[in-house]
């Protein structure tokens, strides 16, 4: 008995053993019942363990990487939450999901995550290549940038009706008309529709819609319930369709001609440095809101329509109104290259005034800025402002036939009575390119914190050096005065111009700090070699928390990672990252 007992076990062991040990073509072990995905507020929470089963579960997925103290996380928050909300109300298969990224490291460094928020769109669980997230940072905005990825980014048009019921719908309608809907410009076309959000955009291949519609060729048509109605860019039939092209000609005839200046909104910022580069941004002065609305402003920019002509009127002023059909008819000729803009001085648009150098009783005035430049210009001579005399203006300032004007206020009769010296744009050059004194100059702006932070110091230096009769402690209201030797951008700016031939100019970089000035001040405009000059370039670690400090206008989108510290003339703010161990001076330098 004892022996067919251990038989029996014997079996049974060798049994269980042959299940598990079968080799790789034999059945394997029932696997763990997954975990759930947890959600908070409609979105995925993802971490190292649970993102795989997240990309299988879901055939599109738009993960925000974020930091519990970064500030632009927190602000987007809500958006993204009502974002989730609107898809899952139309059961659309895109998923929104969130992952901490100080907490999991090993997720921001696989997805080379440097800054907050970063998002990323993952699509048929392909891991390896997401997709950046480039669309808008507003609910309505982030649903539709995925609807347009996971459907049709443009409407198939079969038939008049619903062609003419697109073309109704909206303000700005595009529609591609291609006779072969396989060739490649149609995928090009389809391209574009994803990303230009705030067009809507029909296909077409039905003959008796080219005959509607007069289109002898493919053809994208733009139709629009204002100015022309309509605008026409044929695909050249040897060179095919070109995406930059297309969208420059889209953006540029998506604009009214005339815009109303509007106080309420504010630029564009994020878009307009980073369109620009050094030289754009808002170049009017706190509160920054020289402004298009909003939806405007980012196409502007976008077209590259560098040269802006505004026309300064007061609307309650029936001659002044009058002026503005003569404006609106000079405008065409100029699509593309100049922007119209109508700004009512009834406003509250005081600062739009000061930075052009006009007083509201000055109206009715036409001035025209480049963007790029800064430069400004004004119309030479008087006479009615006709839409003939508009036109004469801008075709004037495009050929360089009219030279650009500086702001200046006056010299103050006690400008050389105090420790620090007064410039102005009228006696700057007379000082600060005397070669018999050695000038240290502060730019600064009147609303800047950091100039203020270092306003006591620069007093005391003055104080120091006032009986040294080859050095010269002065200071220039950049807001207020424009200079013909070089733009100021960022806030403080210091510059020192040693005495001597060649009008050389020397860019302080140092500490704010009485002893430091001194000792640069002592050597001949520069710091002794142990001293540091430049600022530091590194990037915040991820997952490092800056201190953030902002004044001015705040609520511009700025990414808080990799920028700079200080108070920035073009964006008319003040911004300060201080990561560990910096000890650089603050200012931001577009």
């Amino acid at each position: 008995m004892d022996g067919q007992l251990l038989l029996a076990l014997l079996l049974l062991l060798l049994g269980a053993s042959g299940l598990r040990g079968q080799g790789p073509g034999g059945p394997e072990e029932e696997p763990l019942e997954e975990e759930k995905v947890p959600e908070e507020d409609g979105i995925l929470v993802l971490n190292q363990r649970n993102l795989g089963l997240a990309l299988r579960a879901h055939r599109t997925l738009l993960v925000q990487f974020y930091a519990p103290w970064c500030g632009h996380c927190k602000a987007l928050a809500p958006e993204y939450s009502k974002a989730a909300a609107l898809l899952a109300a139309e059961s659309a298969e895109a998923r929104l999901a969130k992952v901490d990224g100080p907490a999991e490291a090993e997720l921001t460094k696989e997805f080379a995550v440097t800054e907050y928020p970063t998002l990323k769109f993952f699509r048929d669980g392909n891991r390896t290549h997401p997709e950046e997230y480039t669309g808008p940072k507003e609910a309505d905005g982030m649903a539709e940038w995925l609807r347009r990825r996971v459907g049709p980014s443009a409407m198939r048009l079969a038939d008049a009706e619903g062609a003419q019921a697109l073309i109704d719908s909206r303000d700005v309608v595009v529609i591609g008309f291609f006779r072969d809907r396989q060739d490649e410009d149609v995928a090009t076309f389809l391209a574009l529709a994803q990303d230009a959000l705030d067009m809507t955009f029909g296909l077409t291949d039905q003959p008796k819609l080219f005959e509607k519609f007069g289109v002898a060729k493919d053809t994208i048509v733009l139709f629009k319930k204002f100015d022309e109605g309509r605008a026409d860019f044929p695909v050249d039939e040897e060179l095919g369709l070109d995406q930059g092209d297309l969208s420059r000609f889209l953006l540029t005839h998506s604009m009214h001609l005339v815009t109303e200046f509007n106080s309420q909104a504010s630029w564009a910022i994020g878009v307009l440095a980073e369109v620009g580069g050094a030289g754009w941004g808002c170049p009017w002065q706190p509160p920054c809101q020289l402004s298009l609305p909003l939806q405007t402003s980012p196409k502007i920019f976008a077209a590259r329509i560098l040269n802006h002509l505004l026309l300064f009127v007061n609307q309650t002023l029936a001659e002044h109104r009058e002026l503005l059909e003569g404006f609106g008819e000079a405008a065409p000729p100029f699509r593309g290259q100049v922007l119209f803009v109508v700004v009512d001085v009834g406003a509250s648009n005081a600062h739009v005034l000061q930075y052009f150098g006009l007083k509201a009783e000055e109206a009715p005035a036409l001035r025209i800025i480049n963007m790029e430049t800064t430069k400004k210009y004004a119309p030479v001579g008087g006479g009615p402002l006709t839409a003939a005399a508009v036109a004469t203006f801008c075709h004037a300032v495009l050929s360089g036939q009219v030279k650009p004007y500086l702001l200046s206020q006056d010299v103050p009769p006690d400008w050389d009575r105090r420790p620090v010296k007064t410039l102005v744009g009228k006696n700057f050059e007379q000082v600060a390119f005397d070669e018999t004194k050695n000038v240290f100059v502060k730019f600064y702006a009147p609303w800047c914190t950091h100039c203020k932070a270092m306003a006591a110091a620069w007093e005391a230096l003055a104080e120091k050096y006032k009986d040294h009769e080859d050095i010269v402690i002065a200071e220039l209201d950049a807001t207020a005065n424009e200079l013909e030797a070089f733009p100021v951008h960022g806030f403080p700016t210091l510059k020192y111009f040693p005495a001597g031939p060649g009008r050389k100019v020397i860019e302080y970089k140092s500490t704010r700090d009485v002893e430091t000035f001194s000792k640069f001040l002592d050597n001949g405009g520069e710091l002794p070699a142990e001293e540091p000059t430049e600022e530091p370039t590194a990037p915040f670690p991820v997952g490092a928390r800056p201190k953030v400090a902002v004044s001015g206008p705040v609520a511009l989108g700025l990414p808080v990672a990799g920028v700079k510290q200080g108070c920035s003339f073009q964006l008319g703010l003040c911004l300060q990252d201080t990561p560990a161990n910096a000890s650089a001076e603050p200012k931001e330098e577009l």
